[in-house]
């Protein structure tokens, strides 16, 4: 009655707070953007970066290839492909080089060319700045441009509108084929898009992605059987996200089942008890959804970096249904509890004493990786502990494992000749890893990236071919108005144009090329000479040209309504693609205005100078203007957390030293339990670097893992050593091998993923566990032999 009443009541906790914390779990909000690695006080660099990657002018662009069927079909598929995305709503705007589409753009910039045109100064409309532009102009009617510039003469003799093009095109045009933009050998038609979804919205990404997709299948559509061989390409960060969401999605689904396929396999095998495989089963469960719940009430949201590394570190957890059901297997199993627990106890506390040294990290996703494996390994141990004894007969009836036990006894005491190797592993691990020093850890956030190789090459393929910047230098202008940041973006503007034309700088772009200053729109007009000055200046400039001034009346009404009409303002632009020029470099975040002026370095040139630049801008708005080296901010807060990683591990590590000295209260003991573990981690290192990886954050959690997993079989063997196991010693050796296998197996499966952070996190587990068992056996006391 006692115990029915027991199991009852165990029963009755179990299921109450396992659907408290679902309900908790179902009510979570899950982020999968970069502020898991952004520090709970971020610098403004830091800020900034994290912004730019997540939503930043960068983050929206997707470049679009299409390859195939001949240039005139790609060509009309282009020409299709924009008609009907612009036409949507997933887009900002679409851009292919055609600029029949751009009637109202084009009529914009011509009513506005004087208040947009960089050009306009008094001396450029002095009657000597008139003739000279003048004579720019007809120069241009005997080249290529011809065409463009003839029947603008009248209207636009100074080529104000020509110079507008030349500003906004942000340096080299691509190469074009019937007057869409292709590659320069002509093999593909290419657009560039901007997407309406901000770049951490994976979902609004994938949307423009699908969007993409059908508008390419409608052209395809469109024109039958020439465009059958026609492909799609494109890239972008959005592509990115979307795909590698995908790839990990798909990676850790198949990579789940098949790692449980085998582990079912391996228990079913060793049971022989369907029961038995499903019990231990749920210890795992109720610590992945224990710790997930902990995280959600400690943080408010959890982090997809804490689901993908969280959930392999409760794969502990099922090495305690294994000592439960394969060591109660002995006569004395009513006393098991009693008798085994203290030592799993320790082993628990061991594992959360090394992650709780995670919880103060200055990182949310150090934090919570922390607080989740805490709480699921003490969940998972307590079901261990109080649930499943209650559920289990009194004899489970699994297969006995006490030949297997023996065998392994059999085998340890004849290993002595191997004990004498051991010695060597800190002496290969200490030269290996001084050796490769310089280069031991990869301090690039692309270590942890999941972008393909083939990503990568279509990439960097399309953006030679469109030329577009890599983005990855910004220059970024806040202020609290959005006038006082067009004009520091203008004074920006300025110094880094004579860095252009020194070389130093390839190109880049400003939102007042799109919409200038009411200042600088106001100087402008104001070089304007009134009518009868503008009409005398003009006689003066025409003097010996070919172009009488009758023929120019267009042009000075023109001049007239640009000086006296109003200023150029961010509603004119309404509905066109300029629009979305200003919206993607002028942004406003509540009473914050922020201007971004995307930089692009010379071709084939190193790095720009980042102080140079600094330099430079400080010159020109020192208040509110930084600049901002994307990939080096990125790799410098890798790094940052990188070593908070290791510092926080060896912290865990001194902290079970400790606990250990506690509980054994013995510094032998104590040694003889951190010896084994210690070896593992460096043999993994060494082997790791040996095998030519760089070790990253990944890496330094699976070596964590290496200590909360091993440190289980160290002080099984410690207990053999303290106490007599008797005739119980075979089924402590056996559970012993089967946890190994089984954590050996699932994080084995881990190891072959494509996906680099999760194969790194089981290429140092996997190898790191089986040492771990293998050094604590050979370092342990000679057996005694079984009764």
């Amino acid at each position: 009655m006692e115990r029915a009443g027991r199991t009852v009541f165990s029963t009755i906790a179990w299921l109450v707070l396992g659907a408290i914390a679902g309900i908790i779990v179902a009510r979570t909000q899950y982020n999968t953007d970069l502020s898991a690695f952004l520090p709970r006080a971020p610098s403004a660099n830091q800020q900034l970066l994290v912004d730019q990657l997540r939503d930043g002018f960068a983050s929206r662009l997707i470049i679009v290839g299409v390859e195939g069927a001949t240039a005139t079909v790609r060509a009309k598929l282009s020409v299709d492909m924009a008609r009907r995305l612009r036409a949507g709503t997933q887009l900002l705007s679409v851009q292919n080089g055609d600029t029949s589409a751009l009637d109202r753009e084009r009529r914009l910039l011509f009513a506005h060319r004087y208040l947009l045109s960089g050009r306009v100064t008094p001396e450029r409309f002095s009657a000597t700045g008139l003739r000279e532009s003048i004579q720019d102009t007809l120069d241009l009617l005997a080249s290529s441009a011809g065409l463009l510039v003839k029947p603008l003469l009248p209207s636009d003799p100074t080529g104000e509108m020509i110079e507008i093009v030349s500003q906004m095109s942000g340096g080299r045009p691509p190469h074009t084929y019937d007057g869409v933009w292709t590659s320069a050998d002509e093999k593909r038609a290419l657009l560039l898009v901007q997407t309406r979804a901000q770049g951490s919205d994976t979902d609004g990404q994938e949307r423009a992605l699908a969007a993409l997709r059908g508008a390419f299948a409608f052209a395809v559509a469109q024109s039958g059987a020439a465009a059958s061989g026609a492909t799609l390409q494109m890239s972008g960060p959005g592509v990115f996200s979307a795909h590698a969401r995908a790839s990990i999605k798909a990676e850790v689904t198949r990579l789940s089942i098949v790692s449980t396929v085998l582990i079912a396999l391996l228990l079913l095998a060793v049971y022989r008890s369907f029961p038995a495989l499903v019990g231990g089963l749920v210890p795992v469960a109720s610590g992945a959804l224990a710790g997930v719940a902990a995280v959600a009430l400690g943080f408010g949201r959890v982090y997809g970096i804490t689901l993908g590394f969280g959930v392999t570190l409760i794969g502990e957890s099922v090495d305690y249904s294994i000592y439960l059901f394969v060591q109660s297997q002995t006569a004395r199993d009513r006393q098991w509890p009693g008798a085994l627990w203290p030592t799993i106890w320790l082993g628990v506390l061991t594992s959360m004493c090394g992650f709780a040294s995670l919880l103060p990290s200055g990182f949310p996703g150090l934090s919570q990786l922390g607080l989740f494996s805490l709480a699921g390994l003490l969940a998972a141990a307590l079901t261990t502990r109080f649930v499943l004894p209650r559920w289990m007969p009194q004899r489970l009836a699994i297969r006995d494992l006490t030949a297997l036990g023996t065998g392994v006894a059999r085998m340890l005491r004849h290993g002595g000749p191997w004990r004498a190797l051991l010695a060597l592993i800190p002496i290969w691990a200490a030269i290996t890893l001084y050796v490769h020093w310089d280069t031991l850890w990869n301090r690039e956030l692309s270590a942890l990236s999941p972008v393909s190789i083939e990503d990568q090459r279509v990439d960097a393929q399309l953006r030679g071919d469109i030329g577009a910047p890599d983005l990855r230098y910004l220059v970024i202008v806040s202020g609290h108005d959005a006038e006082s940041v067009l004009r520091d973006s203008e004074r920006v503007a300025a110094r880094l144009s004579r860095l252009e034309e020194a070389g130093a700088l390839a190109g880049f772009d400003t939102p007042t090329r799109y919409l200038p200053s009411r200042l600088t729109q106001t100087a402008r007009r104001a070089s304007l000479p009134e009518p009868v000055e503008l009409r005398a200046r003009l006689r003066e400039a025409l003097q010996g040209l070919p172009l009488q001034l009758d023929r120019l009346q267009p042009f000075l009404h023109d001049v007239e309504t640009a000086r006296t009409g109003p200023f150029l303002t961010r509603s004119d632009l309404q509905g066109t693609t300029l629009a979305a020029g200003v919206d993607a470099l002028l942004l406003r975040d509540g009473q914050r205005w922020t201007a971004l002026l995307p930089l692009r370095a010379t071709e084939g040139a190193r790095p720009l100078d980042i102080a140079m630049l600094r330099s430079e801008v400080a010159r020109a708005a020192p208040l509110g203007a930084l600049v901002l080296d994307i990939k080096s901010e990125a790799d410098s807060l890798y790094s940052t957390y990188l070593h908070e990683a290791v510092r926080l591990s060896l912290i865990g590590f001194v902290c079970i030293v400790v606990l250990l000295l506690i509980a054994l209260r013995s510094v032998v003991a104590m040694a003889r339990v951190m010896t084994p573990l210690a070896l593992a981690v460096l043999a993994v290192a060494a082997g790791l670097v040996q095998l030519g990886h760089q070790l990253t954050i990944l890496h330094v959690i699976g070596m964590l893992l290496i200590v909360a997993v091993g440190s289980n079989y160290a002080l099984f063997f410690e207990r053999t050593r303290r106490e007599s196991a008797g005739g119980s010693l075979p089924l402590i050796l056996a559970s012993l091998v089967v946890a190994n296998a089984a954590t050996v197996t699932g994080f084995g499966v881990l190891a072959t993923s494509s996906v680099p952070v999760l194969a790194a996190l089981g290429q140092t587990v996997a190898p790191g566990a089986l040492l771990a068992l293998l050094f604590s056996a050979l370092l342990a006391p000679p057996l005694e032999r079984p009764a």
